[in-house]
């Protein structure tokens, strides 16, 4: 088992493609089947294996999420860090903060259109930090 550590500079909420990144440790492990575990250790950013090819997809999530959890919702108590403190805590948890995806011929076996993203749901910037575990 070999494991890695990503860190992501976000510019504030969106989504952003760590896809590369993800496959470039993928074929550094010499692992040519297995399993890559992607686990973000945050509670206000997620992971998504999203659609790669027209990035209104990820806009139109962005607009859903926004009705879903909006920002500065008087139901929310927890304030502590601004207006899109507990948002970002409730959008964290109705997503996911691991993904598990194949390994197959040494790269992620990804379909065509399929992306790995961190999805930063701050509206602030941030330094993430990922894990990436490979398993044979």
């Amino acid at each position: 088992m070999k494991q890695s550590e990503l860190s992501i500079k976000t510019n504030g909420r969106g989504s952003y493609n760590i896809t590369q990144e993800i496959q470039t440790i993928v074929q550094g492990s010499n692992t040519t089947t297995g399993l890559c575990n992607i686990f973000v250790q945050h509670t206000s950013a997620s992971l998504m294996l999203c659609e790669n090819a027209d990035p209104q997809v990820r806009d139109d999530l962005e607009t859903f999420m926004a009705k879903l959890a909006p920002d500065g919702d008087p139901m929310f108590l927890h304030t502590d860090e601004g207006a899109d403190d507990m948002s970002a805590h409730v959008r964290t948890v109705l997503t996911a903060s691991s993904l598990t995806i194949p390994i197959s011929d040494g790269r992620c076996a990804l379909g065509t259109w399929q992306g790995i993203y961190l999805w930063e749901h701050r509206t602030s910037s941030f330094n993430r930090k990922v894990i990436v575990t490979i398993q044979e």
